[in-house]
């Protein structure tokens, strides 16, 4: 009888034992193959403005699904969290920024961030409701334009292209203010207190002679910059919107895997298709 009640104890610690394995080589094979680490690799959070870079990251979501990654979309209204976030690390990257304002980013808040790839170039557009182009601006006239001075040098190079102002000789325009025009026939008034994202709302509110209006703000305000603009920034703009990451991280599978896809013909054709030229993807 000892026998057998010593026989069914060792039993019993066997089986406890087995089972404490079993559950020990369940967790070092978790471990292993790194189901935590491949699920952090395979999820690709960016940060993007609602219009059209979300829409243009929608569009790649299954491409990229094809390849392995699961693509989260964080929107934003503003010019400013975007990058305060992929800083602190809730991004992996972001999809909302042109180059100039990139750099003046890094050299104000000293980010070590790097430029993964340009995507799209969406030209900048002057509207108004009391005029239909700027020959016919008045002596005067009141222009409301963005307070992000990384927008006034691209704002001024343009009207300055169209023939309404002149700029100092040889000035990198690309930094140009205000204080740089030389020329201003029509003693045309910049008026630069204003968050990029309420300049729709100006415009419909009848606010000023003109409105520059940066062309993510006036699609998601409902404008179309080609038909509704009284004047257009020519398609060679050097304001890429670009792909943003921490340095090193352009290096990363994920990373060239997004920008692969967000540069493949599907989607370049989908960006002409759906904005008819008033967003143009770059090679």
């Amino acid at each position: 009888m000892k026998k057998l009640i010593a026989g069914i104890l060792f039993a019993v610690l066997v089986l406890a034992l087995a089972a404490c394995g079993t559950k020990d080589d369940s967790k070092d094979k978790n471990a292993s193959s790194g189901d935590k680490d491949t699920v952090e690799e395979t999820e690709i959070v960016v940060g993007a403005s609602n219009t059209p870079h979300a829409i243009i990251l929608e569009q790649a979501k299954p491409l990229l699904k094809e390849k392995g990654y699961d693509l989260v979309i964080e929107s934003y209204q503003d010019y400013v969290l975007p990058n305060s976030d992929l800083e602190s690390g809730e991004l992996d990257a972001n999809y909302f920024q042109h180059i100039p304002y990139f750099e003046t980013q890094i050299a104000d808040h000293g980010y070590k961030f790097a430029n993964a790839g340009g995507i799209h170039i969406e030209p900048i557009g002057v509207y108004s409701k009391k005029y239909k182009s700027l020959e016919e601006l008045p002596e005067g006239a009141t222009i409301l334009i963005s307070n992000s001075v990384a927008d006034h040098g691209r704002v001024l190079a343009m009207l300055e292209s169209k023939g309404l102002i002149t700029l100092t000789e040889g000035i990198d325009k690309t930094a140009a203010e205000v204080k740089d025009i030389v020329d201003n026939p029509k003693n045309i008034v910049f008026d630069a207190n204003y968050e990029a994202a309420l300049l729709p709302q100006l415009f419909n509110s009848d606010e000023g002679d003109a409105v520059l209006i940066n062309s993510n703000y006036a699609i998601d305000a409902g404008l179309n910059p080609l038909e509704d603009s009284i004047a257009i920034e020519d398609s060679e703009s050097p304001y890429v919107n670009i792909i943003a990451v921490k340095e090193g991280d352009e290096n990363n599978e994920s990373i060239k895997a997004l920008v692969e896809v967000l540069k493949s013909k599907e989607i370049q054709d989908f960006i002409l298709e759906e904005w008819s030229g008033s967003v143009v993807p770059v090679k």
